[in-house]
């Protein structure tokens, strides 16, 4: 087959991966393509976690009348069939025990359990390999997983809403203390910046992260619930700054209807069922110790939905992989500055009168 062709069935593997890459996780999401002489015939993506792989799901859709070909068909699989017992047992075993001789590789598994064994497994049992066929894509697709295990913490992604001249917040917005309303003082109604659709894309996103992160005033002046409300989807594990303990039980981050992590410099704190305190050191390495938290607790990706010291913290230590601002119509003239910024954006989109720029952090990881 021409590496044209590979593309194509490789490029049906990442689309079939869409549809389980959130449920997946910690697993990357994985898809899969039996060919035989240009017919497909059996495809799959992975389950949510604990169940099959992708390759596994594949083999398993092929019908009854075609099963005999599955020994002389081509194995598309955009991540590195795993070599090792988990969840679930060994991709390689069951490809091996199939009898299927030609195998294409998107790109290797960065997981130190799999890193190449599984490639070598097959190839010691006599298949042929193929592996780097629309790598770039491939591991792009899975880049939370890749940074995860390459980078030993979590993805991270920044995400804040800025006035057309460039501020979150207008200067007389207050914080009414009685029910945590964001109110602003001339007419006591909540400052929107962002338009219905906006807001509801970010739960969107919410829905696809692990986690989701905040800072002790933006609690405090915003009182969100940091849950999926507009979109269908998982909540993320909330992640609460909260240095000195000023966050009490009145409000919704600490409902317990979501596990939560707070983030504290206070050890004489009790944990529970879904509330856990790490107390830690709020230094100038802030950054850093939230992404070595955030690894240990296995949670891949996080949103960072801080106000504007907690993201500028993150920008100032070169601690970011996306970046995605939303810019409203509002001008607000004095309050408080967006984060300040540097990075050339990747792309702007636009969502009704907003505009929506992302940008991405290429410096630590050439290659994703």
């Amino acid at each position: 087959m021409s590496q044209t062709t590979h593309e194509i069935y490789m490029q049906r593997c990442l689309d079939l991966a869409q549809n389980g890459l959130r449920e997946a996780m910690p697993n990357p999401s994985v898809g899969a393509v039996l060919v035989y002489d240009g017919r497909i015939i059996g495809e799959g993506h992975t389950s949510p976690f604990g169940g099959p792989h992708g390759e596994v799901n594949c083999v398993n859709s092929v019908a009854e009348a075609d099963r005999h070909l599955i020994p002389m068909s081509t194995l598309y699989v955009s991540l590195e069939p795993c070599s090792h017992y988990g969840k679930t047992p060994p991709c390689c075993d069951l490809i091996i025990a199939q009898q299927i001789q030609n195998v294409v590789v998107g790109t290797v598994d960065p997981n130190i359990k799999v890193a190449g064994n599984g490639i070598r497994k097959l190839q010691e049992a006599g298949k042929n390999v193929t592996v780097g066929v629309l790598e770039a894509e491939c591991r792009e697709f899975n880049r939370r997983f890749f940074t995860f295990h390459e980078q030993k913490r979590p993805y991270i992604i920044l995400k804040w809403a800025e006035s057309a001249d460039g501020f979150l917040s207008p200067k007389d917005r207050l914080s009414d203390t009685s029910n945590h309303q964001i109110t602003e003082s001339t007419n006591q109604r909540p400052v929107w910046i962002t338009n219905p659709y906006s807001r509801q894309l970010v739960h969107k996103w919410r829905s696809e992260e692990t986690a989701i992160l905040v800072g002790t005033q933006t609690v405090i002046d915003d009182n969100p619930s940091l849950d999926v409300r507009t979109w269908t989807g998982q909540n993320p594990v909330r992640i609460v700054l909260d240095r000195t303990g000023r966050i009490d039980s009145s409000y919704s981050v600490k409902n317990q209807k979501i596990k939560t992590i707070v983030l504290t410099e206070n050890s004489n704190l009790t944990n529970l069922d879904s509330f856990t305190y790490e107390c830690i050191a709020f230094n100038d390495k802030l950054p850093q110790t939230i992404a070595e938290v955030l690894f240990r607790h296995n949670l891949q990706s996080v949103i960072v939905e801080g106000g504007a010291k907690t993201l500028q913290s993150f920008i100032d230590a070169n601690l970011w992989d996306e970046a995605r601002v939303f810019k409203g119509t509002a001008v607000f003239t004095e309050g408080t500055k967006a984060p300040v910024f540097k990075a050339k954006a990747a792309k702007s989109e636009k969502i009704l009168d907003d505009e929506l720029i992302t940008y991405r952090n290429y410096g630590e990881r050439n290659n994703i």
